[in-house]
């Protein structure tokens, strides 16, 4: 189910993008100084790829949600995975904390401490 909401998910994003695309420009942006031609394009066209948009977003908001509500609710393959990780690092050896390893060098013992004051 998850699988078919994602490929669904990326399927609405190329829409949307295409949708974007497709627009004409009305606004200006950069160019709002300029001639002024073709300022606000075909009103009837650019009314069904606007609302077009607004349509694809709305679906791109309830997809996301409703795939990351499925996925916590049900221990998706996320959930597999975060305890199949976990299992692993338990099952590692810890380094000793002493660092009592491979390295058996004797600690050099301090050099007896004569009096030097004179009685």
């Amino acid at each position: 189910m998850i699988t078919f909401l994602i490929i669904l998910l990326i399927i609405v994003c190329v829409a949307l993008g295409l949708f974007v695309l497709i627009q004409n420009p009305k606004g200006g942006g950069l160019n709002a100084g300029g001639g002024g031609s073709n300022m606000f394009g075909v009103q009837r066209t650019g009314d069904v790829l606007e609302k077009g948009s607004w349509v694809l977003l709305a679906a791109i908001v309830v997809l996301t949600l409703s795939i990351t509500t499925i996925a916590k609710t049900s221990g998706g393959s996320a959930a597999v995975g975060t305890s199949a990780i976990q299992e692993r690092l338990n099952k590692t050896p810890s380094p000793s904390p002493i660092g009592s390893g491979s390295n058996s060098a004797k600690p050099i013992a301090p050099a007896p401490t004569t009096d030097s004051t004179k009685k």
